[in-house]
């Protein structure tokens, strides 16, 4: 049992730390992703390139179970982080309590509306004739079972944000040995197909679930979830869903992008280039996984230290942050660009869809050498609190680039227009991403000086906790 009185991120060793809470966040994130890829690597290898299309259109839906878990993870993080900072433990464990129900509640509504009418949401999102009988099968059983996925997500912020990384990690990790294992068993003996694919990420998703549930419930947490806390606290859930619904607004434009690339895929090339894009689409979650996982180990030592006021620390762990995601985004680069062939055959044998994402990748991946630095900065607003530039740059890369160059684009150069919306968008998004985070890097900087070199003659007011 952990000591109440401390906190494991209450630690001078800023990078020592950051590559604590990361490494685990890494190998968490890494299983996540997993749970789709290797789901699309046995369809694509066992059903056919018509199943890859049927799972790239369902991954919308799961994009969007995927939005409600890290609303309301991230978002209950960056308020327990704070809150911990400050040494208000009840009030963090209230904001643990209702992150919880608040992930019952919208996984059951997006459930009950996809199963209400699955063949018109897959229609919607640009399934042809051909490819909604894999989508269906597909969609349903995975709807049925959005509770775990979207839960998993939760929690694996909501532990991480008291400083345990480990857990989190363990659990993904034990998910996706189960994902990988029974996808082998329904897919290649059982013949299930798609519907086994999807049923094998469900049971995964349901083991990890229960581990999530057991480490708080068994006192092992350094944060206790008590039954009082699970009734809605409006001004709690209000901060909560401030912050998680940039994360929320990311995911759900997203999904619409998907949704218009799909469309526009279908007009301008046909069934083989979804097939395509859903290949790339997931390599290039791994290609957005270290921005990502490093953004989750900073995000509990930030919002800590700005909770504490120690901006010093806070504007360290941001650089440390911002070095190591444009280092490693920078190696994806050349790996995935020059070399995508290797990657693509993971996937499939099928020559056409080889040679189709190869021809995408040169096009997606062109300038991934920006992606660490603006995943970081994303996380940066979401850590401290800033509402307005959390939903703005969440928003940024697919609602106010994304969509609109994807529409533009094909007008002019054809199929090429659809791939080269991606690049387009990195570069805007960096942009944007630079003009909201330098204020806050010249304020932390001023902050940090004042009370590193004369601290006692200054009040200053320290950082909100409560967003209201």
């Amino acid at each position: 049992m952990q000591n109440r009185n401390a906190s494991v991120l209450d630690d001078d060793r800023i990078g020592g730390l950051l590559v604590k809470l990361t490494i685990p966040a890494f190998l968490g994130m890494f299983v996540i992703t997993l749970y789709n890829v290797v789901d699309t690597i046995f369809i694509g290898h066992y059903v056919g390139p018509l199943g890859i299309a049927g799972l790239s259109i369902v991954f919308p839906i799961q994009m969007l179970s995927m939005g409600i878990g890290q609303m309301m993870g991230m978002g209950g993080a960056s308020l327990i982080s704070r809150l911990i900072g400050a040494d208000n433990i009840p009030r963090a464990e209230h904001a643990l309590g209702n992150a919880y129900s608040g992930t019952i509640l919208l996984s059951a509504v997006v459930m009950i509306v996809g199963l209400s009418n699955p063949d018109f949401w897959l229609r919607l999102m640009g399934s042809s004739d051909t490819i909604l009988p894999y989508a269906h099968d597909y969609m349903v059983i995975i709807l049925y079972g959005m509770f775990f996925q979207t839960f998993a997500m939760s929690m694996n912020m909501l532990i991480r944000a008291e400083g345990n990384a480990r857990v989190p990690m363990i659990g993904m990790i034990v998910g996706a040995g189960i994902n990988i294992v029974l996808d082998a068993v329904f897919i290649i003996p059982l013949g299930m197909g798609v519907q086994g694919a999807a049923l094998a990420t469900v049971i995964a998703q349901f083991i990890s679930t229960i581990y999530f549930l057991s480490y708080h419930l068994t006192g092992k947490s350094f944060l206790r979830l008590h039954a009082r806390n699970l009734i809605i606290q409006w001004q709690i859930m209000r901060d909560i869903l401030a912050i998680g619904i940039s994360a929320l607004a990311m995911t759900v434009a997203g999904s619409v992008a998907s949704i218009f690339v799909n469309r526009l895929l279908v007009s301008f090339g046909g069934d083989l280039h979804i097939s395509a894009f859903g290949i790339i689409h997931r390599i290039m979650m791994f290609a957005l996984m270290p921005g990502m996982v490093i953004g989750q180990g900073l995000q509990p030592i930030l919002g800590f230290n700005y909770g504490a006021r120690r901006f010093d620390r806070a504007l360290r762990v941001i650089k440390l942050a911002v070095t190591y995601a444009t280092a490693i985004s920078t190696l994806a680069f050349f790996i995935l660009y020059f070399y995508p062939e290797p990657f693509i055959r993971v996937f499939s044998n099928d020559a056409g869809l080889i040679e189709v994402g190869i021809y995408a990748a040169k096009r997606v991946f062109a300038v991934m050498p920006v992606i660490g630095l603006m995943m970081v900065g994303q996380i940066v607003f979401q850590s401290i609190g800033k509402v307005v530039q959390a939903i703005v740059s969440s928003l940024g890369r697919t609602a106010l680039f994304l969509i609109p160059t994807v529409l533009i684009l094909p007008h002019f150069w054809g199929i090429d227009g659809v791939w080269l919306a991606f690049p387009f968008t990195d570069v805007l998004t960096l942009l944007l991403t630079l003009w909201l985070a330098i204020p806050i890097w010249l304020d932390f900087s001023r902050r940090s000086k004042l009370t590193t070199a004369q601290p006692e003659e200054f009040n200053l007011p320290p950082p909100p906790v409560k967003l209201g």
